[in-house]
C-alpha cells in the first residue's frame, strides 16, 4: 500500500489532469453558482479555505475550479498579450452543467470549448471554459461560439467586476481582453501542463509525489 492509498491526494498535485487532456480534463470545484463565499484551495494543505466574501451581488455564472496538475507560468504568459507573467496559480475552469450542481470539493471530466483572456494586475489569468462532458444537453457544444451569448456575456462581466471595489477607493485591476476558441483554448492548457512540469518537476501525468512545501 503506498501514500496515495493511506491519505486523501491533494488536488492540485495529487490528482490527475486526466487522460485525455488537454481535449478533455479533470476539474477540481472550489466554488458553485449558488456561492455567496469565494472559497479557494489551500495550497500547503489541499483543503478549501475562506477566502472572502464576493466583493458584489453578482454570483458565479458556473461551476469554477482549476485544472489539476497545471501551472500558469511564462508559457501561459507567452500566449497573453501584455502579460509580465503568469499568475503562478494552476488554470481556472469554467464548467456549465444544465443540471444544478450545488456543492464544491467535487471532481469532474470537462470538454474544453473555449476561454477568457484575462490580465489580474499584469499578470495572465485565463479562463478555460468547459462544458460537463457527460451532459447530453451540452453535446452539441465544441465552441465558445455555439453557448449562449448571453453565457458568454455572463462570464466576461462577472470575471471582469468580481474583484472590483465597489466603494471605488480602489482602482480595478482587472482586465478581460477578451474570449478565444477551442483551438487556442488547447494551447493554453498544454502550456499549463508544460509550466507545471517544469516548476515541480514532474509530469502532469505522473503519481510521483510533489513536495507541497514547492507551491
Amino acid at each position: 500500500m503506498d501514500s496515495f492509498d493511506r491519505f486523501r491526494a491533494h488536488p492540485w498535485h495529487g490528482l490527475s489532469v486526466g487522460p485525455d487532456a488537454p481535449a478533455l480534463v479533470d476539474a477540481y470545484i472550489e466554488i458553485t453558482p449558488f456561492d455567496a463565499v469565494k472559497y479557494e484551495i489551500d495550497k500547503l494543505t489541499g483543503y478549501l479555505r475562506v477566502d472572502r466574501p464576493q466583493g458584489s451581488s453578482a454570483l458565479p455564472p458556473t461551476l469554477y475550479g482549476f485544472v489539476p496538475r497545471t501551472f500558469c507560468g511564462d508559457r501561459v504568459a507567452a500566449l497573453t498579450p501584455g502579460a509580465a507573467m503568469g499568475d503562478q496559480d494552476p488554470l481556472d475552469i469554467c464548467v456549465l452543467s444544465q443540471q444544478r450542481i450545488d456543492r464544491a470539493e467535487v471532481i469532474l471530466t470537462a470538454r474544453v470549448v473555449g476561454g477568457l483572456q484575462v490580465l489580474d494586475g499584469g499578470e495572465a489569468d485565463d479562463k478555460i471554459v468547459a462544458v460537463l462532458a457527460s451532459d447530453s444537453v451540452f453535446h452539441y457544444a465544441q465552441q465558445l461560439s455555439q453557448l449562449p451569448t448571453a453565457v458568454v456575456d455572463r462570464l466576461v462581466h462577472y470575471f471582469g467586476t468580481y474583484k472590483m471595489d465597489i466603494s471605488g477607493n480602489r482602482p480595478n485591476e482587472i482586465e478581460v481582453i477578451g474570449t478565444y476558441g477551442r483551438e487556442h483554448a488547447l494551447e493554453v492548457v498544454e502550456a499549463s501542463m508544460a509550466d507545471y512540469g517544469e516548476k515541480f518537476g514532474v509530469e502532469p501525468g505522473s503519481r510521483e509525489l510533489v513536495d507541497r512545501r514547492q507551491s
